[in-house]
């Protein structure tokens, strides 16, 4: 059975495959679209492929009708996770007892799906019929009379939206991409002014025992980024940086032996993340590293501001800029939304994507959610007077290799709202340079230079991504599907430091959720990062009453 025979005439098809193997076959599947006349204007592949990393990963291709997902996980799991319309799916090698996918399966399958396969055992069949399938020669078809959940209406392809920094310009770009027309409204002349204006920023994944939420999401962003700058010309070409590789050293012995636990039990491909030990990691550095460090080979620092132009470049004749406007507000005109200044009315459309950081609150709209402006004074310095380093070094602090000249040393964590360099942030910095190099005299003297910026944080330090909730109608509601947001507004907020890894993978969630396409994370991730989270979070605190402790 072949899916090409069922998917003419229509919009879009996403096909499932249980065994991605070599590729060929997916490879043989794109061909053949690409080759049909009458083919779907978007192509969505999802497959199953043991070789990569566990998790989902978006693989960008160079055709905007074409999305492939690879996904790392057992059938059942990736099944669960998995937030897609499935019009066709392939079976390979469910030889033994297993029957739990067969009602995942059918949740994802579209009204009249086509099921092929290679070998189903009998409780298989039955437990496929049992969710609606008919078997047919060939294959199997979905015909079950239950209803279908009603996926929401695609809107007009024109779209605002506030912010021009990484989060706005991925999304700009995102949207761009998939033929929306978008106008892109921020407050300075120029994208890339407050938090994404460094010299330097650093990308790298981030390693925890548990696998926890923040690093299965880094690890995709990640993955993601280093693809996704590949399309836009590529680190060191289109874009100012350089993948020289990260070295984390190690904090002290009992962080050094946390890391070996991870390093024997996650067993990391090499080009990924690998462990040395003392001797290898200050051999590599050419500094001391007296209690080892992670080498992340693929990692390295990019100028955030390059990175934004690339994507804006990329948008072409799609992309409106209204640069310059000042504070906004945000106002409801019968079914759309028009962004004003003090001027009037800057532009409407009834989609708007909030991505303006921690000024975002200053919308009415936006004015609930729990984000924080954490100030970071960066030091730039005269690289001749540092050591020459071959990879970006970090810590608790990072320094970069030198670029023009100059190397960049930070960033502090401030609560404070002063935009002005200070002498005692910069002293900071440096206290924490000469450790990191083991030089108690690196960088003594240096003048009173660099940058401060103001990043987007919120309580739980991971971003919010999706739908804005409204705070004022939630009332008593236990779920997030079921949390009231403002129509047509949504949000891409609370980068804090990853703004640069984060942002592309980010943008293409949202992105692909307006266009009910399949989401390019498992479903635990994309709940841990909807902005509703607030709201029921907000309720929870609020139903536990307080404990006192006896005087």
């Amino acid at each position: 059975m072949n899916p090409a025979r069922f998917w003419q005439g229509r919009e879009r098809y996403t096909v499932f495959d249980s065994a991605y193997g070599d590729g060929s076959r997916t490879a043989a599947l794109i061909e053949a679209w690409r080759q049909d006349p009458e083919r779907p204007k978007r192509l969505h592949v999802v497959a199953l492929a043991e070789g990569q990393l566990p998790g989902f990963h978006r693989i960008p291709q160079p055709d905007s009708g074409l999305t492939l997902d690879l996904l790392n996980a057992p059938l059942d799991t990736a099944l669960a996770q998995l937030a897609a319309r499935i019009d066709f799916a392939w079976l390979h090698g469910l030889r033994g007892p297993n029957t739990g996918f067969a009602r995942a399966l059918a949740r994802l399958a579209a009204v009249d799906a086509r099921l092929a396969f290679d070998w189903l055992e009998q409780e298989q069949v039955a437990a496929l019929m049992a969710q609606g399938f008919v078997f047919e020669k060939g294959g199997a078809r979905f015909a079950s009379r239950k209803p279908r959940p009603v996926l929401p209406e695609v809107p007009a392809r024109q779209a605002i939206v506030i912010g021009a920094g990484l989060a706005g310009c991925a999304a700009a770009e995102r949207l761009c991409a998939r033929g929306w027309d978008v106008t892109l409204v921020e407050r300075h002349a120029a994208p890339a002014n407050e938090a994404s204006g460094n010299l330097a920023g650093i990308f790298m994944p981030l390693l925890s025992k548990d696998d926890n939420i923040p690093t299965r999401l880094t690890r995709a962003a990640y993955l993601y980024a280093l693809r996704y700058w590949e399309t836009l010309g590529g680190i060191g070409k289109a874009i100012e940086g350089a993948a020289c590789g990260v070295m984390q050293l190690a904090r002290d012995a009992q962080h050094a032996a946390a890391s070996r636990a991870i390093a024997a039990g996650k067993r990391y491909p090499r080009a990924f993340a690998e462990w040395l030990e003392a001797e290898q990691a200050s051999a590599a550095l050419g500094l001391p590293a007296p209690d080892g460090a992670w080498l992340f080979r693929q990692g390295g620092w990019a100028r955030s501001g390059s990175v934004c132009e690339a994507m804006l470049a990329a948008c072409g004749e799609r992309l409106t800029r209204r640069f310059g406007v000042g504070s906004v507000t945000l106002e409801r005109a019968g079914d759309e939304w028009e962004v004003r200044n003090e001027g009037g009315t800057i532009a409407r459309a009834a989609t708007v994507v909030l991505a303006a950081g921690a000024a975002s609150t200053e919308i009415a709209q936006a004015a609930r959610l729990p984000l924080s402006a954490l100030r970071g004074q960066v030091t730039h310095l005269d690289a001749a007077t540092l050591p020459q380093l071959p990879f970006v070094l970090c810590r608790e602090a990072y320094l970069t290799p030198a670029a023009k000249g100059i190397a960049c040393a930070g960033a502090t964590y401030d609560l404070d709202a002063d935009p002005r360099l200070r002498a005692a942030s910069q002293q900071e910095n440096l206290e924490r340079l000469q450790a990191l190099v083991s030089d108690p005299a690196a960088g003594e003297g240096a003048p009173l230079r660099g940058r401060v910026g103001f990043r987007c944080v919120a309580p739980d330090r991971l971003p919010l991504v999706g739908g804005l909730p409204d705070f004022e109608s939630a009332g008593s509601t236990e779920r997030l599907r079921d949390v009231p947001r403002h129509p047509g507004v949504f949000s891409l907020l609370g980068y804090a430091s990853r703004g640069l890894i984060w942002a592309p993978l980010c943008a293409e969630l949202l992105a692909a959720r307006l266009e009910n396409e399949p989401l390019p994370l498992e479903a635990a991730l994309v709940d841990a990062l909807d902005p509703a989270r607030f709201v029921l979070r907000a309720r929870r605190s609020i139903r536990t009453p307080a404990t006192f402790a006896p005087d």
